[in-house]
């Protein structure tokens, strides 16, 4: 669905957002923390070129990460629905389209220590656990879920929007 609106972007957000949660719930058998950011994928040029003006006005410009992830003014707080918890993101990214990528978005989640490390190695080793897959990007020492029928990547990371160097 081609996002048209404001009112849709932070919709999508939020199909994200429980997307994610419920497919790290199947993987992990737990919920874990948000990272603070959340990205939206973008399927056609002007979708991107209106989000883009969308982030612009809900985002500062100057306080962004690697110049893909923006502050946002305002944090974007979804709140406990179910049994996903609420979560608060301060960053925004709007992704360029890709014609690889067919998902709504991604969000960032934390794990530290060894349980990142036992993730990590699923993730190397080729697991899958409940049907859904399990892949590791070395590049970006990152895993990230995916399964079937799922239109929304979780990425588990080690570290918090807040630690890295801004």
């Amino acid at each position: 669905m081609k996002i048209e609106s404001e009112e849709q972007l932070l919709e999508t957000i939020q199909h994200i957002h429980f997307t994610c949660f419920e497919l790290c719930k199947k993987a992990l058998g737990k919920h874990l923390p948000v990272a603070g950011n959340v990205g939206v994928f973008c399927h056609h040029q002007d979708e991107f070129e209106f989000l883009t003006k969308i982030r612009e006005n809900l985002t500062d410009e100057k306080d962004n990460w690697n110049k893909k992830y923006y502050r946002l003014h305002a944090p974007i707080i979804i709140p406990k629905n179910g049994e996903a918890p609420e979560a608060t993101y301060t960053h925004l990214y709007i992704r360029k389209p890709d014609n690889e990528r067919s998902e709504a978005g991604d969000i960032d989640f934390v794990l530290k220590g060894e349980e990142f490390k036992k993730v990590i190695n699923l993730a190397v080793s080729g697991q899958k656990i409940n049907e859904v897959e399990i892949s590791y990007r070395s590049d970006l020492n990152m895993v990230w879920l995916s399964s079937s029928g799922s239109d929304a990547l979780p990425f588990i990371t080690d570290t918090y929007m807040s630690e890295k160097n801004l």
